[in-house]
């Protein structure tokens, strides 16, 4: 089973928008929210199988877009663009290819228009028009049945990607960055300008967590481990916050264990790799790091609530329905603090769990109480740093097996990145303005 992890940046364009057909359904059936039994999976070495696939171009899909309205399709060893479809209305804030390798959705500004991969025809066979504003993020359901945005409007949409229409619609207090769908494809994880991060359980049909990492810092993007097992979340401080992901009776719980500095600018992008080994952070320092992620060591144990939080507070707090509210800080208090100070989460207000409305007053089970606040910073180790890069790192997407990273940059270049050595193994030149997203899927067969 495997997701695809897609986000988004913010961006604003005045486009004009043009109406176009929109397939028609291919089912009445209804779609169903039921979560997957998440396993690891093994992985295909693109080290042993890019050549090949990329010569016959068939197995390996590497697409990039950006700011000169185009979406270029790439053959990954020879560098060469060999398919280029104009998107006029708009530039292209992100891609997605379905798991299929069928089709690819480019998000632009308020509509997600989904193309025919193996066709030659540039026009979108499938439009999905409803927000408001740009949209940030695109990812699809592993069988291609539902596709989750995010956009500017402070909305998250849930679509039945067989009939355009829109299924489920969460609120935001702020414009959302990023979307991502979790691996047991019951849930999805949103992040915002405001600084929250959420969770929606799609059965459910509402928000089970709201995580603060520092209130009114906007969180730029988030990425859920392959196996469910790690959330992680970077803001436009630079900073890195992991949590610990547990399914337990059908419901999860997180519990937070590692906060650090990853860039002294803004973090535009940060993606957990296929293998759960690596971390990768894009920056606007020019930056890729990639930061070593070892469940099994020391570093990602959960923080011991004696040593790192001190003891559970006694006053009572504000809840949003009893949402469970977790929040980090990087001060040396060591209870929860009932207002924003410093970059402090906030405790005094939450916003409502799906109509993003004020809260309700009231005293929280000593279980949701929000007391974990972490009270030093411990890095991951820097595994290495890309730095050829001439201006803004937007987006990133590894190789099937984690050795590889392609990149893009507003230098206008795409980039692929033998990890283990640091170097350039090829660059994709085409773009006329910055290149801001890229979409990779070099799995062996047609459902990864």
């Amino acid at each position: 089973m495997s997701v695809i992890l897609c986000t988004g940046k913010l961006r604003t364009n005045h486009a004009r928008y043009h109406n176009l057909p929109v397939a028609p359904p291919c089912s009445s059936m209804p779609v169903v929210y039921k979560k997957h039994e998440v396993s690891t999976t093994a992985f295909a070495s693109l080290s042993t199988e890019l050549a090949r696939r990329a010569a016959h171009n068939t197995d390996c899909l590497l697409i990039s877009a950006g700011y000169d309205h185009t979406i270029r399709f790439w053959e990954a060893l020879s560098g060469i663009c060999s398919r280029t479809i104009q998107h006029p209305e708009s530039q292209v804030n992100r891609l997605c290819i379905t798991p299929d390798k069928k089709y690819l959705a480019a998000a632009g500004r308020h509509m997600v228009r989904l193309y025919d991969i193996k066709s030659s025809n540039p026009s979108p066979i499938m439009v999905f028009e409803g927000h408001s504003n740009n949209i940030t993020a695109v990812a699809f359901h592993v069988d291609t049945k539902w596709m989750v945005t995010s956009s500017e409007d402070s909305t998250v949409k849930v679509w039945d990607t067989r009939t355009g229409n829109v299924q489920r619609n969460y609120a935001h207090t702020h414009p959302v960055n990023d979307v991502v769908i979790h691996p047991n494809q019951g849930e999805i994880v949103s992040a915002d300008r405001g600084g929250n991060v959420r969770v929606f359980d799609l059965g459910s049909d509402k928000c089970t967590h709201q995580l603060i990492p520092a209130e009114d810092v906007s969180v730029s993007s988030v990425s859920v481990a392959n196996d469910g097992s790690l959330l992680a979340a970077g803001n436009n401080h630079g900073d890195v916050y992991i949590w610990r992901m547990y399914q337990e009776n059908n419901e999860t719980s997180l519990a937070p264990c590692r906060v650090f500095k990853a860039h002294k600018e803004y973090l535009t992008r940060l993606l957990l790799s296929p293998d759960i080994k690596l971390l990768a952070t894009c920056s606007a320092d020019h930056t890729v790091k990639i930061w070593r992620v070892d469940p099994s060591l020391q570093d990602l144990e959960d923080f011991d609530h004696e040593t790192e939080y001190g003891s559970s507070p006694e006053t009572p707090v504000q809840s949003s329905q009893s949402l469970p509210t977790t929040t980090f800080s990087s001060s040396v208090s060591i209870r929860p603090n009932t207002s924003s100070t410093n970059g402090t989460s906030s405790l005094s207000s939450t916003s409502s769990p799906l109509t993003g409305g004020s809260a309700s007053t009231g005293h929280l089970p000593n279980s949701l109480i929000p007391q974990p606040i972490i009270t030093h910073r411990r890095p991951l180790p820097l595994e290495t740093t890309l730095e050829n890069h001439q201006r803004w790192v937007w987006d990133c997407a590894f190789s099937a097996d984690s050795a590889y990273l392609v990149t893009v940059c507003s230098d206008h270049y795409a980039r692929l990145w033998e990890l283990s050595s640091a170097s350039i193994i090829r660059q994709y030149s085409g773009h006329h303005r910055g290149a801001v997203c890229v979409a990779l899927n070099d799995y062996s067969g047609a459902g990864a």
